[in-house]
């Protein structure tokens, strides 16, 4: 096969090297513009498990490379006068100059023509079998081939400078630096027996107010570096050089950007490493991702049998992988930015905080590694609620109002389209029965709606009349009478989003007969085959808000200890809010204070209704994840406006305001919402904060609440799995505290876990080891799911 390619760095050379090992009379090429030994940076990091993978590819190879790693399993965190030191991480480091070279010699060993100095001829794919780009983030294949490729480039807040240092550290270190100007922070490691990289990292407004901009706009030559700032870094951080020098090289002040790309092959042309994807440095190595990347490349290419089937199995390989690991990035590159917002943390909060940011990292992974360090963020945690140590964070109990919940798990609302008429029956009883003997400190109804035409579908529940309301209230007594849980009342109005079917008949797909007319803030649907709603009229809110208002009474009525005012996922109040759903051109419409002017109505008037001794939530969409609709700053001043008004607490969800939307997936994925909710606004009000969405296990709520990201966590699609999930956190946890109580007469079932999840694993990896012992070149080993996060 004959094989051009672009890029002379890691990714590129190491390619190049396994490909010509797996078989000699590939006839392989690699342009590189620069010089061999024009390299800029200083030390490239690797997980265990990357190191892995290279082991077994080219064992000399990786030998090579051992012998110059340095390594370390601690990461120090420096922060506001303490330093506080976590084991076991396992990392290794080396200098990327040194890496290159030895690739370098490796292809050379191997007959790789490699030619330096030379950028590559056009129309390498009519000339060659395979055309590989590996030319880096601002990739110009990429960037030739953009209608294909599709990428997208995301350049972020921060300003940062790579530099060197003399100074050996022992560990992962990170810097968190309080100056008048703002929070600066550095990410160091050792690389060699010599020397660390030294990465300065700031917010740009902390950059602008510090001065660094003095230089900007300054087109610095290829390999000149920004002295003025470099001076200036070398005495704002003497005291953490300690008397050692800083070194730069290439280095100027840079903003990250997040490359992404709808495709990574056309043809026979494909990328990899940073001209398919990059990933903010402080989860790890984009040169970890790129030799990944090649590793992966060359298996595919040699298990199948023509290129295009080869790269699409490339593609589908990694892509997942790369996802995941820069969905894990993103959520870190954004603590960073947003690290102003944790400096008023307690110290040992602040570290466990840092070092879970990427929600990859959790409670559960740190004392795995380090016990003493999960030990002391437990008793933090336990001290600043004035209460003993010892008990897992979920189970500390939480005052909402006058209202005491044992612990800090909700069963988040869930709708269940089963009511008839808008009456609950036997289904409500027993899910939300069956949910608050599952040990859930409090339970949440279903939208319940507040009219006939406020309804979802026809299977709503509702509370527009008597017959409801003592429906509701034998519900209500069971979860008193049998168990210590809390129950609230979600209320709510479909808006635009009403008149359609039952979930599993067709989820928001209008109804075939039997509609009903549907109201919105504007005439504008939610979706492609959704009704347009009518434009509400100021009749029409006064109706609305009186509706409202009986629907709460007969909840108080009812015997509810909360009532939660549904104003996120597109309904009536929802679509009030966002400039999506909201076109209106009066007082109810335009500016963010206009659009909130309705819903605060409507809470106002449900507040006044409702008992002043029992707590008053609001749920909220933090994003419409859409280009032109809220935004999580915008959500920020929402909280704000509801706080002011007399909100206990703001539930923070998502989306679900327009069918267009596209939000981001992943794990705890809606959590940085309620983060920055509670630490720009809520916690110094007093107010709680909930946090939904995707939340899996207990592992993730002990994380969330110890980190501070939120005071409650709310789960539901985990309790529709297990209604007894909190019964069983308790008991895999070995807790047997009055904050889970197992009802007496379940109380035989308690049990621990049968095995570790260690115990679990340890066949499979066997089986890995059996299967790569038969193998001569080994491509193939198993990535871990959790990037390396430093």
């Amino acid at each position: 096969m004959k094989i051009a390619i672009v890029g002379g760095g890691p990714g590129g050379l190491y390619f190049a090297a396994l490909m010509k090992q797996l078989d000699p009379a590939h006839d392989i090429t690699v342009w590189e513009r620069n010089a061999p030994d024009d390299t800029f940076g200083f030390g490239v990091v690797f997980s265990d498990e990357t190191l892995g993978g290279i082991e077994n590819a080219d064992t000399e190879f990786a030998e090579a490379m051992a012998r110059r790693f340095a390594r370390w399993t601690d990461i120090d965190i420096h922060f506001r006068g303490e330093s506080h030191t976590v084991g076991g991480q396992g990392f290794a480091a080396m200098s990327r100059k040194e890496l290159l070279r030895l690739l370098q010699e490796r292809c050379h060993a191997l007959g790789v023509d490699v030619r330096f100095r030379t950028p590559a001829p056009d129309g390498l794919s009519a000339s060659h079998d395979l055309v590989v780009a590996a030319d880096g983030a601002n990739s110009r294949i990429r960037a030739a081939h953009s209608e294909v490729f599709r990428p997208t480039l995301d350049q972020r807040h921060n300003k940062y400078m790579w530099l060197g240092t003399d100074r050996v550290f022992e560990a992962f270190q990170f810097f968190v630096k309080q100056t008048e100007w703002g929070t600066m922070q550095v990410h160091g490691y050792p690389y060699s027996d010599g020397g660390s990289t030294f990465i300065v990292e700031m917010h740009e407004d902390v950059w602008r107010r510090a001065g660094f901009d003095a230089t900007e706009g300054v087109e610095f030559a290829p390999g000149v570096s920004d002295e003025q700032a470099v001076e200036r870094i070398r005495g704002l951080f003497a005291g953490e050089l300690a008397g050692h020098h800083v070194f730069a090289n290439n280095s100027k002040w840079l903003n990250f950007t997040t490359v992404r790309n709808e495709r990574w092959h056309h043809g026979n042309l494909v990328l990899v490493g940073d001209a398919a994807h990059t990933a903010h440095f402080s989860i790890g190595s984009g040169t970890k991702l790129a030799m990944e990347d090649s590793l992966a490349l060359a298996a595919c290419l040699h298990e199948h049998p023509d290129v295009e089937a080869a790269l699409t199995a490339y593609e589908t390989e990694r892509r997942p992988v790369v996802e995941s690991t820069q969905r894990a990035a993103q959520a870190s590159l954004e603590w960073f930015e947003n690290i102003g917002m944790y400096v008023h943390q307690e110290p040992t909060q602040f570290c466990f905080n840092l070092l879970t940011r990427s929600r990859r990292i959790t409670y559960d992974n740190l004392r795995a590694r380090d016990e003493e360090f999960a030990g002391r963020v437990d008793t933090a945690f336990a001290a600043a609620q004035g209460l003993k140590g010892g008990v897992p964070a979920m189970f500390h109990p939480f005052r909402l109002g006058e209202l005491e919940l044992k612990n800090r798990v909700i069963v988040s609302p869930m709708d269940m389209y089963s009511a008839v008429d808008g009456v609950p029956g036997d289904f409500h009883l027993v899910h939300l029965g069956s949910k608050a003997m599952g040990g859930a400190g409090l339970v949440m109804t279903e939208m319940v709606c507040t009219s006939p035409e406020g309804r979802i579908t026809p299977g709503c529940a509702g509370l527009w009349n008597d017959e409801q309301r003592d429906s509701w209230a034998r519900i209500v007594s069971f979860v008193h009478d049998r168990s210590t849980a809390r129950i609230g009342l979600q209320l709510g109005h479909a808006g635009r989003k009403g008149s359609t079917r039952l979930m599993w008949e067709g989820m928001d797909d209008p109804l075939p007969y039997g509609n009903w007319e549907t109201v919105g803030p504007s005439p504008l649907p939610y979706g492609a085959g959704s009704a347009v709603p009518r434009e509400v009229t100021r009749a029409d809110m006064d109706r609305i808000v009186q509706d409202f208002v009986g629907a709460a009474r007969r909840g108080a009525e009812a015997g509810f200890d909360l009532l939660e005012l549904h104003c996120a996922h597109g309904y009536l109040l929802s679509s009030f809010l966002s400039p999506v759903a909201n076109h209106r051109t009066d007082e109810y419409g335009g500016a963010l204070e206009n659009r909130l002017r309705f819903p605060l109505e409507v809470f106002d008037a449900v507040r006044a209704a409702w008992p002043a001794g029992r707590p008053m939530l609001v749920r909220l969409s933090a994003t419409d994840w859409m280009p032109d609709g809220n935004t999580e700053h915008d959500a920020v001043e929402i909280a704000r406006a509801f706080i002011a008004h007399g909100a206990d607490a703001i539930d923070v969800s998502s989306g679900q305001v327009t069918a267009d939307e596209r939000p981001a997936y992943g794990r705890s994925y809606q959590t940085p919402f309620a983060d920055r909710i509670r630490h720009e606004v809520a916690a110094a009000t007093g107010t709680a904060v909930i946090a939904v969405g995707a939340i899996a296990s207990y592992d993730d709520v002990n994380s969330i609440l110890l980190a501070g990201r939120a005071d409650l966590c709310a789960l539901g699609r985990t309790h529709l799995y297990d209604p007894h999930w909190t019964l069983h956190a308790a008991a895999e946890q070995e807790y047997r505290g009055d904050a889970a109580q197992w009802p007496v007469q379940f109380e035989a079932g308690r049990r621990k876990p049968p095995t570790s999840r260690t115990d679990a694993v340890r066949p499979r990896l066997s089986m890995l080891r059996a299967d790569e012992s038969d193998r001569n070149v080994h491509l193939r080993w198993t990535p871990s799911p959790e990037p390396a996060n430093v």
